[in-house]
């Protein structure tokens, strides 16, 4: 309980604060035990300049009986005191903040998730349809086509050869898409984004940074050759269009142009990136279903040496997919990326 309070005034005059928090006194003998607090305010506006009010309060009702030491508290206003905090954590928390802006950047900038209305058994379903059909036609419809009409592909000339490939694509294609429309046709209407063809949007300028991209695929078809190499015992074999090419024969290499240039990019592209893709952002984030599809679009060529360098090649072609959700950049990188691969044996 308060006793007395007095408030005075002191014309400029300096109060000297004790240096330390807390200043003990010691008792006095024969003298009651008080304590005293004093509190520095801040200047009162109603005086004049310079002038402190200064509080003093007593505290009875100690016994001399039960005597206690005698404490001078200086207390500062709390906005002067310097708040204390963990640098570590604070440094945690900038770093965690730092990563977290960063990866939604990233996130932003790849792109978000599709609406797929179908579940992962229609997914399997259509790729293992289509795997099947691409082998079934390729190795089996088009060679016992082509020997009920009395002839194979071994005794054509190189025109007949890239007629036959080209003959081949282009089914296998078509098929491709007949099973996508089969598969898909209860889920229809689709919605707008999916397998949209479209010249626009702003997805030149990454098309053009794709194309960058082909000496690193070049610098891993070299490392993946390294890491493994083809068997002693392998025969090294050249392919149709090779042949083609060393035979100078304009019809044939025009032919084979078409199959690598146009056809393979637009059923590829349609498959892996079209379909594949946007499906597996319904289980994993967009990152992870460009990894996954292009995996998958690189086991699909059936060859170990050339592994590396089209998973890369299929990450690129997602990513800029994604990006302009619009097949037709994909395709067009592919086809850049065919015709690069084209010329390079022409050389």
């Amino acid at each position: 309980m308060l006793s007395s309070y007095c408030s005075l005034s002191l014309p400029q005059r300096p109060i000297l604060a004790p240096p330390l928090s807390k200043v003990r006194i010691p008792n006095r003998p024969g003298t009651f035990s008080l304590t005293r607090s004093s509190r520095i305010f801040e200047s009162n506006p109603n005086l004049t300049k310079n002038k402190w009010k200064i509080a003093f309060f007593r505290h009875e009702g100690f016994s001399p009986e039960n005597p206690k030491s005698e404490y001078i508290e200086h207390f500062l206003p709390e906005e002067l005191v310097e708040p204390e905090f963990d640098k570590s954590s604070a440094c945690k928390r900038d770093w965690k903040s730092t990563l977290q802006e960063a990866a939604d950047a990233v996130l932003r900038a790849v792109g978000s998730r599709w609406t797929v209305p179908w579940t992962a058994e229609t997914i399997l379903q259509v790729m293992l349809l289509w795997v099947a059909a691409f082998w079934f036609i390729g190795s089996w419809m088009i060679p016992f086509a082509a020997h009920m009409a009395g002839f194979s592909k071994e005794s054509l000339t190189f025109r007949g050869q890239a007629l036959f490939s080209l003959v081949t694509d282009v089914t296998e294609g078509l098929a491709g898409i007949a099973i996508l429309h089969r598969c898909l046709s209860q889920f229809h209407p689709l919605p707008s984004d999916w397998f949209k063809f479209s010249l626009k949007g702003k997805w030149h300028f990454d098309v053009v940074l794709g194309c960058l991209m082909f000496p690193v695929v070049n610098r891993l078809s070299q490392f993946n050759l390294n890491l493994l190499p083809l068997m002693p015992s392998t025969p090294v074999t050249l392919s149709s269009v090779e042949q083609s090419i060393l035979a100078r024969d304009p019809v044939a290499m025009a032919l084979y142009a078409i199959v690598v240039s146009i056809c393979a990019p637009v059923w590829e592209e349609i498959v892996f990136r079209g379909f594949l893709l946007p499906s597996l952002t319904k289980y994993m984030p967009v990152w992870c279903a460009i990894l996954v599809s292009s995996v998958a679009f690189s086991l699909a060529h059936f060859n170990v040496q050339r592994m590396l360098p089209l998973i890369f090649l299929g990450m690129v072609m997602g990513v800029v997919f994604v990006r302009s959700r619009n097949l037709l950049p994909s395709m067009l990188l592919h086809s850049l990326w065919n015709g690069f691969v084209f010329l390079d044996l022409m050389r």
